[in-house]
């Protein structure tokens, strides 16, 4: 296929300008790689100096947990003891005589 002067004159300069417009897009690919990588980078830090700051308090939070479970299991023996206080009546016996 040949082309003709006149053709010529259409199709240099939108291969011109398709080329262009084919580096801006490579280039804005690359700036949204680097601007990802960035954030990226800035998340990595802040999660560890999250880390680093609660690290100072999980010793703190860790008794404080312990003293909860302590808490709530003596409630659960002081619930367990006063249950056992309700079922035995005052004048009924403990036990059931079977012989005969």
């Amino acid at each position: 296929m040949s082309l003709k002067g006149i053709e010529l004159q259409i199709a240099i300069p939108k291969t011109f300008e398709a080329g262009r417009i084919a580096e801006q897009k490579q280039q804005q690919s690359q700036l949204n790689q680097d601007q990802a990588q960035l954030q990226n980078e800035k998340e990595t830090e802040k999660n560890r100096e999250t880390v680093r700051h609660s690290e100072k308090y999980a010793k703190t939070d860790k008794d404080s947990k312990g003293k909860n479970q302590d808490r709530n299991q003596k409630e659960k023996e002081h619930q367990h003891n006063e249950e056992e206080k309700k079922t035995m009546h005052p004048y009924k016996g403990s036990f059931v005589d079977f012989t005969g």
